[in-house]
């Protein structure tokens, strides 16, 4: 199967888009909700559920079944029934992954009962595009993938979703949270929902006190803490840093950490990049909205600190840190690492980032 074209952000506009309908009341007979990230099928699933039918309806006209426990032509017998008291009848299959012979839905999609709505959540991966169930899906009902956001890309949507909230969330605070939850939208979520309920009424804003105090994640040593300290070249403070994350490895991946210093140093390269190219152009300097897009960043204070670091970091030092990122990323896949501990690694690369 091909692999999907789609981004995280094509996810987040279909899912307000059918967010939007299903609040209009505007219901498809099928839909397919399929895809590596579960948050968002759950989410659209909850929705159809609660809003199709009302509470005395759900009674006897919502069917919930389990992939593992049924078939395709089970699923199809159950579509063919007339609702009972009601508009509707709806038919939801969760965990279809797990669906024994699910090419048997596409005869029922081909003609779906007027009075029935299916709803077939596939997690894990998507169905099969080429498949018969899958076009029929597409052309009779609605067809929702559900990717995966990329490192860079949850922080922005998090940043949406507090908002949504009436809140809005410290970079620092931000920054722990993916560290340490990474970029399963389902957890992050869930451990944000948990915050929420923790925070004293009325509260506006979430620091990295609160991350620390009802999510159990350390403000003093994270990724955020390490990448300025690394910034302002302050070896002792990265160094220290360094040997916590050493001596709790499952906590603080290696990897993750990589990826945390090559995005700070790749933001930076791009800061360095477009003010040589004003200079040289002899125009103004970029405006900070042009930064902020440029370097997708949803504030000002992100900006600031990559400006403060520049003269310490200026773009023949940022190649020779990058090389040395790709090296170490190498190295903690187990390649050419000579037995050496992630803490060992990680110190090591340090010394070295510092010393250029």
């Amino acid at each position: 199967m091909a692999k999907s074209t789609l981004r995280f952000r094509d996810s987040v506009a279909a899912f307000d888009r059918l967010c939007a309908d299903i609040a209009a009341r505007c219901f498809a007979p099928v839909y397919l909700l399929m895809g590596e990230e579960s948050y968002f099928i759950d989410a659209l699933c909850d929705r159809l559920a609660a809003t199709i039918l009302n509470e005395a309806e759900r009674a006897f006209n919502q069917i919930v079944i389990y992939g593992r426990d049924s078939d395709g032509g089970q699923v199809v017998n159950l579509c063919r029934q007339m609702p009972m008291m009601g508009s509707y009848e709806v038919v939801i299959v969760k965990e279809a992954q797990q669906l024994r012979q699910i090419d048997k839905l596409a005869l029922y999609v081909q003609k779906p009962q007027p009075t029935t709505i299916l709803i077939v959540c596939h997690k894990e991966k998507g169905v099969d595009k080429r498949s018969a169930f899958y076009r029929q899906a597409s052309a009779q009902g609605v067809v929702f993938e559900s990717v995966r956001p990329r490192d860079y890309e949850i922080g922005g949507w998090l940043s949406s979703y507090i908002a949504d909230r009436g809140c809005r969330i410290d970079e620092k605070a931000l920054s722990m949270l993916t560290d340490h939850l990474g970029t399963d939208v389902a957890k992050i979520v869930n451990e944000l929902d948990k915050l929420f309920v923790s925070l004293p009424q009325g509260t506006t804003r979430i620091t990295d006190n609160d991350i620390e105090n009802n999510i159990g994640i350390s403000k003093e040593y994270n990724n955020f803490e390490l990448c300025k300290a690394v910034l302002a070249r302050d070896m002792a403070r990265s160094l220290r840093i360094a040997d916590h994350f050493g001596r709790n490895p499952k906590e603080y991946p290696l990897l993750v950490t990589i990826i945390a210093l090559f995005g700070q140093f790749r933001q930076l390269f791009i800061l360095n990049y477009l003010y040589w190219l004003s200079r040289r152009r002899k125009t103004p300097p970029p405006s900070e909205a042009e930064l902020m897009r440029a370097l997708k960043v949803g504030n000002t204070f992100a900006i600031n600190e990559l400006r403060q670091a520049m003269p310490r970091w200026p773009n023949n030092k940022v190649f020779g840190v990058l090389g040395l990122l790709r090296e170490y990323d190498a190295k903690s896949k187990g390649i050419d690492a000579g037995g050496a501990s992630d803490g060992e690694l990680l110190r090591e690369l340090l010394l070295k980032i510092l010393t250029l």
